[in-house]
């Protein structure tokens, strides 16, 4: 399998649902925003490749420094390296799996997790309000590849800084993509020029990004689309290699 022959579909989780940037063969890349997870596979063909900005393969007990995958490549990104967050164990993702009508039941729910995720680290570790924030959206792939065990070799974890690190020979990106919490032009800026050395336009990635979704959102799929060309051409590399496996036996790394 080569770059040439495959579609190739970088995503991120967005506020309406994925982010999918997409390549067909010999084709210039779109980009849209699906519901749910099971829709933006159900758009692709069945052999298409899939790198995503989400936790794949879930702890059943967290130790320091998360599941292994996030330990390695922390040490890469120098100042950038908080954007890798260790994932707590699969009980406190699913802790409450409720939609939540209320501010207050949001944050009743947050707590919850958190005291299961403490009763299954050690040292016992709670939550962030920020990862707690994409437990729903990690849940959707994990239910999937459960369910789905053919996806396992077609949906593949990555992570934006370690990717963009990786496409700019190992070194970190020096500025950040965000300053306390609202875009950096001068970060995101940076990071468009790494990726039409990679083969964008940077009329294609100067578009608003559709609806529902953020600037940052649109560059961290654009990124990991070319990650999924790295893997289908067999020029990405998993940490650890190789892959560690969850219980349910899906593989954990984190590719680049």
């Amino acid at each position: 399998m080569t770059t040439a022959t495959v579609v190739l579909v970088g995503a991120d989780g967005c506020k309406a649902g994925w982010i999918a940037v997409r390549r067909d063969p010999d084709a210039a890349p779109s980009v849209k925003v699906f519901a749910s997870f099971a829709a933006l596979l159900a758009a692709v063909p069945d052999d298409a490749i899939v790198a995503v900005d989400m936790p794949i393969g879930l702890p059943e007990f967290s130790s320091k420094g998360g599941r292994g995958p996030e330990a390695q490549v922390r040490p890469l990104l120098g100042a950038r390296q908080s954007s890798v967050f260790s994932i707590p164990s699969r009980a406190a993702l699913y802790a409450d799996t409720a939609d939540f009508t209320t501010i207050d039941a949001w944050y009743a729910a947050h707590i919850r997790a958190s005291e299961v995720a403490k009763a299954t680290s050690d040292p016992p570790r709670g939550v962030s309000i920020q990862a707690f924030g994409i437990f729903s959206k990690i849940r959707e792939i994990d239910s999937l590849l459960i369910a789905r065990p053919d996806l396992r070799g077609r949906v593949f974890e990555s992570h934006p800084e370690v990717a963009f690190c990786r496409l700019n020979g190992d070194q970190a990106m020096s500025l950040p993509k965000k300053i306390k919490g609202s875009i950096n032009p001068a970060g995101m800026a940076e990071r468009k020029v790494l990726l039409c050395r990679h083969g964008y336009d940077m009329d294609f990635l100067g578009q608003p990004p559709p609806r529902g979704a953020a600037a940052d959102d649109f560059l961290d799929a654009a990124v990991m689309m070319l990650i999924a060309g790295r893997i289908a051409s067999g020029k990405a590399r998993p940490f650890p290699d190789p892959p560690l496996a969850d219980g349910f036996g899906i593989p954990v790394a984190i590719w680049a």
